[in-house]
């Protein structure tokens, strides 16, 4: 009977030691819960190491970040997170001018002021030339505008 008892009080305390002995989740499990975390920011990315998050990459603002940093921390098993991740420069506008020069345009239309079927026009914002131009025309008038030197120039007539 002692021996009973014995084995029961044995049982019952290998039991209870194993129901409150914590198991260890691995790296390899939370790297894999954190990278799931971080896909949704393509800039960043994660390593994990003994159980520390090691967060790097790009974010938009700083709120992305914290967001981020917040949700890696609510991954049971990941003890700290070490914030290695920059905020990226805000793009600063760049004015863009969609009309032509008018002294270029001038030039152009000196260029081909010696055909009169030729005409210069700006459409999208760029140079175009249109009309109708024999071959031997419409080399001469592309090697006038070209010595020019004066950008993208469309040579949108029809040769005949």
């Amino acid at each position: 009977m002692k021996k009973t008892i014995a084995m029961a009080a044995l049982a019952i305390a290998v039991s209870f030691g194993a129901v409150s002995c914590k198991k260890k989740v691995s790296d390899a499990d939370l790297q894999t819960q954190a990278t799931t975390i971080v896909t949704s920011n393509p800039g960043a990315s994660v390593e994990v190491k003994d159980g520390v998050a090691h967060l790097s990459g790009t974010f938009t603002d700083q709120q992305s970040k914290d967001a981020m940093i917040a949700q890696l921390k609510a991954v049971s098993g990941i003890k700290d997170v070490m914030d290695m991740a920059t905020i990226a420069p805000a793009d600063v506008p760049v004015a863009t001018t969609t009309a032509v020069d008018p002294a270029v345009q001038q030039k152009v239309q000196d260029a081909v002021k010696d055909f009169p079927s030729v005409k210069v026009e700006v459409v999208n914002g760029e140079l175009t030339l249109t009309g109708n131009v024999s071959p031997l025309q419409a080399r001469k008038i592309k090697e006038s505008v070209d010595a020019l030197k004066v950008g993208k120039v469309n040579f949108n007539y029809t040769v005949k």
